[in-house]
């Protein structure tokens, strides 16, 4: 994994990259927003409060979130990390306004984790087209 992060860190980045060990104290502090406000999205639909569609996306969302890191260091594709990250922005976005009717605070505690990914989005964007 190391090699791969030597990988990285070769990279043509934006001026407005942050520095690499900020990336672990803001996940961290994500995760932790994700586990609490994703895990009552679950307990609502296993307690038949909302209907699958509006837990589809959360769903989706994590499948991506968590296929970054392999897809932007294991396979070393700048290409495939944009895609994915779009993708992580996208069904953020829709799993936030599918459960703002049902369970608003869900979608006020996920700000920090969208303010976050629309800046990670952007930052992947740039990268890869820095180094295309």
């Amino acid at each position: 994994m190391s090699q791969a992060y030597s990988w990285y860190s070769q990279l043509i980045k934006p001026f407005f990259a942050p520095p690499s060990w900020l990336f672990g104290p803001v996940w961290s502090v994500l995760y932790i927003l994700i586990a609490i406000s994703y895990g009552y999205v679950g307990y609502l639909f296993f307690t038949k409060r909302i209907p699958f569609i509006v837990l589809l996306p959360f769903i989706l969302n994590l499948i991506f979130n968590f296929a970054f890191t392999p897809i932007q260091f294991g396979l070393q594709s700048n290409i495939l990390a944009a895609i994915d990250i779009l993708l992580v922005l996208g069904t953020l976005i829709w799993a936030l306004l599918a459960i703002f009717p049902h369970i608003p605070w869900v979608t006020y505690i996920n700000i920090p984790y969208i303010l976050w990914v629309s800046f990670a989005t952007i930052l992947q964007l740039t990268v890869t087209w820095l180094n295309r």
